[in-house]
């Protein structure tokens, strides 16, 4: 689940919550009996998807093939996808639903300046493709004309606050989150930025695939530069290609960026001098609007002291031209359809293997959703969220929370000083569900049918003067880093909350008429993994309050890094293409959210039951039935493309592994399976990581 990062009344409850929906698989003398829970059987849903497993697979050598086998055999990836499967079928159903809403606004004569005449002229100026086809580069003339017209450092310097505001390609990014140590105040933070490849490794890594990316991105330089018509492309590209390359030297290394604890450095706005002694920061804070403010938060402060030196030495032509080839690569999508196609045959086709680029109405929802997403959220709210599945769910995350707590209360390896801190974040945790108490307001954004750039930017000049708005005041707790029609979660660290958007909660992750074994092991270890994050590897260097500090004795501390570092070892041994292996430090946190996701789980699924017994349907005990709810979610294929890409640059393991790294780390999934040490997934007993 994408990151980042309760007990209210209900009125549904769960069906295996309560006496008189709960049926048993006692092994009675009495025939009656028997025959009574058949029949409670046989009206119950198990939730699970037959056609998609694999039963001729053991589950001990292979979890996933044995619950999605089938699946993967007879599905072939589409064209328009770099992978296939559970979340993206949703997200494009999803996508379907907002269509139909968009059509509404799209298709209707509505007021100027209204909700619905935003929405549909936003769609409208991303489909009009005459008119972008028309216009070409000319839309960037302006912002072109800009960076000509740099005639010193500390122009230089002003200019990347103002490309930072629009997205546009510069060395240094800023932006607005709660400040980790105080986090009811918003606080500015910079970070290393001004890479054209996904990563630092893409520009190192001297395996052949690497080098056949670094070959085609510099093609790919030139062809854009070309298209927008600057002199000298090929040159150009070489150079671009050079000073990205010293760049990306300078960049933190991605699994150092996680440690935030370290990475927290905050500088009063009198000492930047000292950091960046040559980079002119009042031209840039002046610029961004930000001169009042008092401090900044490098995150990566080694980054920044050596920046300052690559600014001076690197001509000012040649930062313009990187400040030109900035522009002309964040904007690409919203040019004509030359910029568009020659930007798909890169980032998508050579980079993660997709063989055609989606519809456009499909992209021209996300631009929409990216934009005005919240107004689209109400009415799909309306329309595909009932109360029911809100209720039910509240009842799933309090039940989540109560395991979680069983748990830690029972952990053997954290003294009680330890144990009070991690319970008190426990107890604070803020739980969201479907849809935001207040929704955003898109008053002040323009939008035209016939200028998407200009909306674009307009849209940008709009949240950016919210961040404004909100620099001197307290923390919005009531808003959403998602829509409502996202099929995702979220922990966010600094207010200690989990979020569950509405679309994430249908089939595999959450059915309304399934007994709720599979529920918990979709939805519940979903949940679970969220909860996890506000405990793993990063999100445990937070406390209850949001604030960053160190909760833990030294001995807990160490004990956890223990077991922590024995799961980036298992998962360090996962090959995902011949010679290609997870990476166990980077993906750790995601790591400890699915073990814990589904350990949990399982655990809130046997107390829900109350002191019944699970059924048994579709031939599956209520564990088995957990595990293979959880295994159902990672129904994913990838192109091999697309699998080196999330490799090198996702913090979540691929799908394969999400769902054999877990269970295998399960007492109880030894015992539903029958898993014995002949089994390929088998860990001695000692060898299991618990940690939640």
């Amino acid at each position: 689940m994408y990151k980042s990062l309760l007990a209210l009344s209900v009125t549904l409850a769960l069906t295996a919550c309560s006496p008189q929906s709960a049926t048993t698989t006692s092994q009675s003398d009495s025939t009656e009996q028997a025959q009574q829970s058949a029949a409670q059987t046989i009206q119950l849903d198990s939730g699970i998807i037959r056609e998609n497993m694999n039963l001729s697979v053991d589950p001990g050598d292979d979890f996933f093939a044995y619950v999605n086998g089938n699946w993967i055999d007879n599905t072939t990836i589409p064209a328009d996808k770099s992978r296939y499967g559970s979340f993206t079928i949703l997200r494009d159903d999803a996508q379907d639903d907002v269509m139909a809403i968009i059509k509404n606004s799209a298709e209707g004569d509505f007021e100027k300046g209204s909700n619905e005449q935003k929405v549909g002229d936003f769609y409208q100026s991303y489909m009009d493709m005459e008119t972008r086809n028309a216009l070409g580069v000319k839309p960037l003339s302006d912002d072109m004309a800009m960076i000509e017209a740099i005639k010193d450092r500390s122009e230089l310097a002003s200019y990347f606050a103002y490309a930072n505001r629009y997205g546009f390609g510069t060395p240094i990014a800023i932006g607005q989150v709660p400040d980790f140590k105080s986090p009811k105040e918003y606080m500015i933070y910079t970070w290393q930025a001004g890479l054209g490849l996904p990563e630092r490794d893409y520009y190192f890594k001297d395996d052949d695939a690497s080098e056949e990316i670094r070959t085609a991105y510099v093609s790919h330089i030139e062809k854009m530069l070309s298209l927008a018509g600057l002199e000298q492309p090929a040159e150009k590209a070489q150079m671009l290609m050079a000073l990205e390359t010293q760049i990306a030297k300078l960049h933190m290394k991605k699994e150092q960026t996680r440690d935030w604890a370290s990475n927290y450095n905050k500088v009063a706005i009198s000492e930047l001098s000292s950091l960046m002694p040559n980079f002119d920061w009042n031209a840039f804070l002046t610029q961004a609007e930000l001169q009042d403010v008092s401090n900044l938060v490098i995150l990566q402060t080694d980054f920044m002291k050596q920046l300052d030196g690559l600014i001076q030495k690197t001509s000012l032509e040649d930062w313009k031209t990187f400040l030109k080839w900035g522009l002309i690569n964040a904007s690409a999508t919203r040019l004509s359809e030359d910029f568009d196609n020659a930007n798909f045959a890169f980032y998508h086709k050579t980079l993660n293997g997709v063989e055609e680029p989606r519809e456009r109405w499909r992209r021209a929802v996300d631009v929409v959703n990216q934009h005005v997403g919240e107004v689209i959220g109400k009415v799909y709210v309306k329309k595909h969220f009932p109360p029911e599945a809100k209720a039910r769910m509240m009842e799933m995350v309090d039940n989540l929370l109560l395991a979680y707590k069983d748990s830690i209360q029972e952990l053997d390896w954290m003294t009680d000083d330890t144990r009070a801190q991690a319970l008190d974040k426990l107890s604070k945790f803020t739980v969201k569900i479907g849809y935001p108490d207040k929704w955003k307001d898109y008053s002040d954004l323009t939008v035209a049918a016939d200028d998407l750039y200009g909306n674009l930017k307009r849209s940008a000049d709009t949240q950016y003067a919210e961040m404004l708005e909100k620099q001197g005041g307290p923390v919005w707790t009531h808003e959403w880093s998602m829509t409502p029609q996202t099929v995702n979660a979220y922990y966010n660290p600094t207010m200690n909350e989990i979020v569950f958007p509405a679309a994430i909660l249908q089939p595999p992750f959450f059915d309304m008429d399934a007994e709720d074994a599979v529920n918990y092991g979709g939805i519940g270890a979903v949940i679970g993994h969220e909860i996890g994050h506000g405990f793993d590897d990063s999100g445990s260097t937070f406390d209850g309050d949001g604030v960053l500090r160190n909760w833990w004795t030294d001995q807990d501390r160490e004990e956890f890094e223990a077991r922590t570092g024995e799961l980036v070892s298992q998962y360090n041994e996962f090959e995902a293409l011949p010679g290609l292996f997870v990476n166990g430090e980077y993906t750790l946190g995601e790591n400890i959210g699915d073990l814990g996701g589904i350990s949990i789980a399982l655990k809130a699924y046997h107390m829900s039951l109350d002191g019944e017994e699970a059924p048994v349907l579709d031939g599956f005990t209520g564990d088995q039935r957990v595990f293979i709810g959880f295994g159902q979610v990672w129904a994913v294929k990838y192109r091999n493309e697309a699998l080196r890409s999330r490799i090198q640059t996702d913090t979540h393991s691929p799908a394969h592994f999400r769902a054999n790294g877990s269970v295998r780390n399960v007492p109880e999934f030894y015992k539903a399976f029958d898993v014995s040490k002949d089994d390929a997934l088998y860990l001695p007993p000692e060898e299991r990581v618990k940690i939640w």
